[in-house]
Formats: structure tokens, C-alpha cells, sequence
């Protein structure tokens, strides 16, 4: 019968190509001696400046196993970052293109005496450009940053090859009469029976063309419910040969029901369950994309804590372990392929996307918590057209040919326009704002939300992405946009969760992110090399209070937190102090001495508190809950509570004021304008050096600069739209400055 070895210990690793790109048959003495998991950019990709490694590296370890002359091995590889080459004594046995699915490769032809020379090629390079991801807002950790396993099975087994999926399927469908059919199919490469038991109920079926399917009846099907209630059942398949059981897989499996109405929103097991979450990037602070199981637990204790029930799993496939986690704790997962932000029109890149999407569903068709299939993900920001509408199309159809029980989805940007072809590929869909931060006001979320609604009121509507920067240094009594201060990211998100609580009407929305996260070509407010949208740090050590908004909303653990404990040092003696809590009263304590008692719902502001000179210690209880904090008052402000580049109250947006334009939007033929892209004002010259120096002033506006990387995301952009998208932020005398300037760089 089958058995699994994990062989994480004792590689040898060299970073970067070897002398002339040979094939190791072992490590040489020089060579890195570790344990799996690994990427050698957990380092370089956190540090900023785009220039982490990114090229082939090389893995060896000797492989040594006894089997028998009726079993095979095969080597499975859980996740390989981007691509991967596999040789067993030099000799090439696996390819592999797509760092985020499992891929297995047979040994055996090439062991002797139970051994075989291990050499894995493993490459993050950008040289390659028909791999996704390609170009995208966070960085691409190299590596074998998952678990590596051989797996010795019977020549008569249930198929290990193809697409590293587990050789069955389990399909629960609930009947009108509360009943449930569950379908098993298992794909074998020979055998007579397969057998499956779940709990003692058991029925067989006889393999015909290497496949088996059976059906079991369930008369009162135990549901798995959310994270009320995420039931789970067994199933144990054994494949049989002449009477003898030669092989065996076990899966997990879920009944339950959902469907997604454009007017209410989610429905799980027939009852109104509005989906409220967080999205996930895997990596964390000095480990990047290598983690284990025990920092998978941690994130999803954090998600569960929150009071989370749905996650958007972003922007790629996941750890098989994590997808278990789902399952255990009964969140609502969104799974999709790295099809992002700009789109490679080569039928090398669109089959890339076929290959990991054919990988995504079939290695997890089984996992309840998934509900729909994400094709991608701001895959317009280099234009639409006809061959990415094509496909997208081709992917839609392919979920549905692979999984008819789920829907499909995908993440549009801002300046998708709300009757865009992009809106009606997939069953239900989404979009990723950022009113409020990088354009336009908060309150601009909902007047959009609502008018897209009115404009497509069959379409089910999401929000895939929201969010705000929060560093922990930065405070700020008058809190504004772009000060990258905790209380802006805590205003920010207040905000946003009073919008989604009076529009039922969204299927979805999804923070982002859960916690900050890598991405090498930033330098924003300060910090390089990071996206700081987390509700939690990136070493998952500090909840910002960002966390304890959604908190209050969604989780029914009882706390109380108060606000800004990280904001010591105060210059005013009469300040506010804002708590958060989930019960229905708050009484706050200063120096010893009660305050006042609030009642009020999640957010508790009091007004008015006196501070002494020096050390304040102000207590919030609700019954036997308690939070402290200590607060200073000082004469002199802490200078770094305030971004650098802010101080002195330096703001860019002002820096278009009094420029003189000619009071209209003119189009010269042979011109630039503000209707042409981006990319193409930068080709000349001319357009590179004043779009050069428009960054500079953005930067400055957003307190970040802007690199090559977040540039090249962006050239697909007409002029025009990104003033669109600022909205209020720029005046129309802005536009037609541009406008102006523009249309006196000639085109070539």
C-alpha cells in the first residue's frame, strides 16, 4: 500500500547558475548546506529597490529507498518557484512551468539499488516571459518553498500523473428532499475495484478505462456550515487488483450549498450569509514564501480571530495544508491563478494560464470551502483587448468544463469601465478600490458601488480589494489621506465597513490585506521593499488597531481595545480617546479615577480627557474585560510620529495650483494628448522626461516612490484615466495643463 516520505533534510543549494549550466550530479563542498523549505529571496525581496535574485539556483540530495519489484516512486514537489527542471542522474525526467502547484515525476527508471542522484534547476527569472506571474505588486520569492515528499505506490495505483492532483474526486450534491447525493470518481492506471467507505458506509465500483465512479446516498446529510459549523466527512478509496487491495487515498469532503443573488448577496445552505474577509499573501518577514505548517496555523488563528469568514486567497494558488486550514475552520475561500496585471498576448503565456488553471481547480476540487474559481486579477492594467477578452473567456469556460458546481470570478481595477466586456465573462465578479487612498475620497466608494449597481442590476458585485497604508510610527490627531498614520488606516476602515453594512447587495468583500506583505519595488511612506495594508505586521507580532475595527464588527469574542496606544507622547492636555469593543458599554479610566461610561456600537469615543503632565495610565473596562495604555504629555512633539517628507506640512497636490492653462481641451493631430496611454507618451523623449517629472510630483503627493516596477503596471494607462481615477484630488485646470503640454511633445 501507499507511503509518503518527506525528504525536506540535507540539500545542498548553490545560488545561481552552475559553469555552463551543467547539471550537478551532487553538491560540491562549497555548496549551502539546508532543510526545506527554502527560497533564497527571503532576504533581498524585502529590502526594496527591486533588486532581489532572480535567476536559476540549484538543489541536489541523494535519494535512497527499499521498495519492492511491484512498486514505483515518484517525486512530488508541493511547490517550485517560478519554474522548475527535475534530473535524476543527469538525465531531465520533469518540466515545470508555474510556481504555486504541486507537480510529481517517476523515479524509478532511473534508480540503481534503490538510489538515484537528485538535481532540481529552479528559476525565478524574468527572462521567461510566458510564465505568470510576469509583473505584479509584490515579489517573487525562488525557491522550493514548499514540502518535497517521494511517494512509493503499486504499478497499479490510483493516478499519480496527471497534474498532481490526488486521483479522486469527491461531488456532494443536496437534494430538494434534504437528502444528499455524493459522486466518487477515481482515475486509476489499471485495477478491476475501487472501493470507497465513508464511516462504514461503503460502495464499490468496477474500473472501466481506468476510471471508477460510485454514488452514495446520505438521508440526513450533516452540513458543513461556515464557520458555525464546518462539518467534515471521509472518504477511504481502495483500489483493488484480482481480489487484492493494492493502493488507497483518503479525502475529505463537505455537503453544502451556496448561490450568490445580485440583489441580497451570498446564500450558504439556502440562508443569507453576507461574506466579510480578509485576502492573504503567504510570505512573512525574513522567511518569505518558506514557511511550514505552524506559520499557516498562526495566520489562520489571526483569521479566525479577526472574525473573518471568507478569504481571498491571493493572487495564487496555496498551500495544500492552508486549503485544509479552510476546510477545518469553515472560511469561504476565492481561489485563483496568478493572471495579473499585465497581460502577455503569446500563445506560450496563454496556455500558461490554461496549465494553472487546470491545476488550481483539479488539485482542489475537493476542498469545501471553495466556491469559486478566480481568473484574474488586474489583468487590464495594459488595455483591453480582443485577445485578452479571448482569453479570459477561454479560462471562464474552462472552470466550468472542470467544475460545473462552482463559479467563476475575477478582480477588476478602478478603471475597468462599469459597461466594460471585462463584466460579464464570469458568473459573479469584483473590484479592487482604493477611494480613499491612492484617489478620490472614502466616501467615494459607495456613490460608485451603487451606480454600478443601478447600471448592471443582474451582476453580482464584489469588493476584491480595499485598503489603506497603516505604519505603526505614524500618528496623527487630524488624521488625512497619505499620512500613512494608524489612525488614518483605522478613519479609512471605519468608513468602509459603514458602506458595506448598508449595501447587502455585495457578494463579497475582502480587506486588503490581512497582513502586510513583500513587495520588492516599493519605497512608500518610508519603509522600502513592503506593502503595509495589513491589518497585522509582517512578522504576524503587532495587530494594528486597524485589526480590532473588524473585530468589532464581525467577531463575537468579547473584547475591548483602545485606540493609539502607540501615540506615547501627546502636546495637548485635552485629547480624545477612541476604543473599540463588541459589548454594549465602555467605561474609561484616567489615572486611576473613572472618566465616563459610554454606550454606543463597535466604536467608543470619549471626549475631552484631561492628561497630567508626564505619565498618564488610562484603563478602558467592559465588565471583566480591560485594555491599558500610558500616554506622555509633553511640550515638545515626537517628530517621528510624522512622515519626513510631510513635516513642515509640505503637501504635493498643491503643487499644480496657479499653473496657467488655455482653458480647454485641444487635440492637435500628430500630438500628444490626454487620451494617449502612458507607455507610449514615454517612448519619445520628450514624453519621458515630463512624465518623468509628473512622477516626481505624484511621488511626492503620495509620500512613495514611484520605481520602474510600479511604472512599467502602469503604461497602459491613458493620461485621462488616471485623472479619472484621481477624481476630486486634481481640478479640471490640472487636465488641461497636461493637456496643454502634452500636446506640444510631437509623436514620432
Amino acid at each position: 500500500m501507499r507511503k509518503i516520505i518527506r525528504i525536506n533534510d540535507g540539500w545542498s543549494f548553490h545560488q545561481g547558475p552552475v559553469k555552463k549550466d551543467k547539471v550537478p550530479k551532487k553538491g560540491k563542498r562549497n555548496w549551502d548546506k539546508l532543510d526545506l523549505p527554502h527560497t533564497w529571496n527571503n532576504m533581498d525581496g524585502q529590502d526594496g529597490g527591486a533588486g532581489y535574485y532572480r535567476d536559476k539556483c540549484w538543489y541536489c540530495r541523494e535519494i535512497k529507498v527499499n521498495t519492492s519489484a511491484d512498486e514505483e516512486v515518484f517525486i512530488e514537489f508541493e511547490g517550485a518557484s517560478l519554474m522548475c527542471d527535475v534530473y535524476a542522474g543527469g538525465e531531465k525526467i520533469a518540466h515545470h512551468e508555474g510556481g504555486f502547484s504541486t507537480f510529481r515525476a517517476n523515479l524509478t527508471p532511473y534508480m540503481k539499488r534503490g538510489k538515484v542522484k537528485l538535481s532540481v534547476a529552479v528559476d525565478n527569472g524574468d527572462r521567461n516571459r510566458n510564465v505568470y506571474p510576469t509583473t505584479a505588486d509584490f515579489t517573487f520569492f525562488g525557491g522550493l518553498y514548499r514540502n518535497v515528499n517521494l511517494i512509493i505506490a503499486d504499478k497499479t495505483r490510483f493516478d499519480l500523473s496527471y497534474l498532481g492532483t490526488s486521483g479522486i474526486t469527491v461531488t456532494p450534491k443536496v437534494n430538494d428532499d434534504g437528502t444528499a447525493t455524493v459522486t466518487f470518481t477515481a482515475y486509476t492506471n489499471g485495477g478491476n475495484a475501487v472501493e470507497f467507505d465513508v464511516a462504514g458506509e461503503k460502495v464499490k465500483a468496477d474500473v472501466v478505462n481506468n476510471t471508477a465512479t460510485a454514488t452514495l446516498n446520505i438521508e440526513k446529510p450533516h452540513l458543513w456550515n461556515g464557520v458555525e459549523d464546518p462539518y467534515l466527512y471521509t472518504v477511504n478509496a481502495v483500489l483493488y487488483k484480482s481480489g487484492k487491495a493494492v493502493d488507497n487515498v483518503s479525502t475529505r469532503f463537505g455537503i453544502r450549498t451556496f448561490s450568490v443573488d445580485p440583489e441580497k448577496g451570498f446564500f450558504l445552505n439556502g440562508k443569507s450569509y453576507p461574506l466579510r474577509g480578509v485576502s492573504r499573501h503567504q510570505d512573512r518577514e525574513n522567511m518569505g514564501w518558506a514557511i511550514a505548517e505552524k506559520e499557516h496555523k498562526e495566520d489562520m488563528e489571526l483569521i479566525k480571530e479577526v472574525g473573518a469568514n471568507t478569504i481571498r486567497l491571493a493572487h495564487y494558488q496555496h498551500s495544500q495544508y492552508f486549503y485544509d486550514l479552510c476546510d477545518e475552520y469553515g472560511m469561504i475561500i476565492w481561489a485563483e491563478i496568478p493572471f495579473i496585471s499585465v497581460f502577455v498576448d503569446t500563445p506560450q503565456a496563454r496556455e500558461n494560464t490554461l496549465s494553472q488553471m487546470k491545476e488550481l481547480v483539479l488539485q482542489n476540487y475537493n476542498h469545501p470551502s471553495i466556491v469559486c474559481w478566480g481568473i484574474a486579477n488586474e489583468i487590464s492594467i495594459g488595455g483591453e483587448s480582443e485577445s485578452l477578452i479571448s482569453n479570459l473567456k477561454a479560462l471562464n469556460d474552462l472552470c466550468h468544463e472542470l467544475d460545473p458546481t462552482r463559479l467563476t470570478t475575477l478582480a477588476n481595477l478602478t478603471m475597468v469601465e462599469m459597461d466594460s466586456p471585462m463584466n460579464y465573462i464570469t458568473d459573479i465578479l469584483s473590484y479592487n478600490h482604493y477611494f480613499g487612498w491612492y484617489m478620490g475620497e472614502v466616501a467615494d466608494n459607495g456613490p460608485w458601488l451603487d451606480e454600478f449597481h443601478k447600471l448592471n442590476p443582474t451582476r453580482a458585485l464584489g469588493v476584491s480589494e480595499y485598503g489603506c497604508e497603516g505604519i505603526l510610527m505614524y500618528h496623527n490627531d487630524d488624521p488625512k489621506r497619505s499620512d500613512y498614520s494608524e489612525e488614518y488606516q483605522t478613519y479609512y476602515h471605519e468608513e468602509m465597513l459603514k458602506t458595506f453594512d448598508t449595501r447587502p447587495y455585495l457578494w463579497s468583500t475582502h480587506v486588503w490585506n490581512m497582513f502586510d506583505f513583500g513587495s520588492d519595488m516599493r519605497d512608500e511612506g518610508g519603509v522600502k521593499g513592503r506593502n503595509n495594508k495589513g491589518l497585522v505586521t509582517y512578522d504576524r507580532k503587532i495587530k494594528k488597531d486597524s485589526f480590532y475595527v473588524y473585530k468589532a464588527w464581525w467577531s463575537n469574542e468579547p473584547f475591548v481595545h483602545l485606540c493609539s496606544s502607540r501615540y506615547v507622547d501627546r502636546t495637548e492636555s485635552i485629547v480624545k480617546i477612541k476604543a473599540y469593543s463588541n459589548q454594549k458599554s465602555v467605561t474609561l479610566y484616567v489615572n486611576g479615577n473613572e472618566f465616563a461610561t459610554l454606550e454606543a456600537d463597535k466604536i467608543f469615543v470619549f471626549e475631552g480627557v484631561e492628561l497630567k503632565a508626564g505619565e498618564n495610565v488610562i484603563e478602558a473596562k467592559s465588565g471583566n474585560l480591560y485594555d491599558k495604555m500610558v500616554l506622555k504629555l509633553t511640550d515638545t512633539p515626537n517628530e517621528s510620529y510624522v512622515l519626513k517628507a510631510q513635516a513642515g506640512g509640505n503637501e504635493g497636490k498643491n503643487w499644480f495650483e496657479g499653473l496657467e492653462s488655455s482653458g480647454e481641451l485641444t487635440f492637435k493631430e500628430g500630438y500628444f494628448c490626454v487620451k494617449d496611454k502612458l507607455g507610449d507618451i514615454m517612448k519619445t523623449e520628450e514624453g519621458e522626461k515630463f512624465i518623468s517629472e509628473m512622477i516626481g510630483k505624484v511621488s511626492e503627493m503620495m509620500n512613495m516612490n514611484v520605481s520602474k516596477g510600479m511604472l512599467s503596471m502602469a503604461k497602459g494607462f491613458t493620461i485621462e484615466k488616471i485623472f479619472d481615477m484621481a477624481g476630486s484630488n486634481l481640478s479640471p485646470d490640472v487636465k488641461i495643463w497636461v493637456n496643454d503640454k502634452l500636446q506640444a511633445i510631437k509623436k514620432d
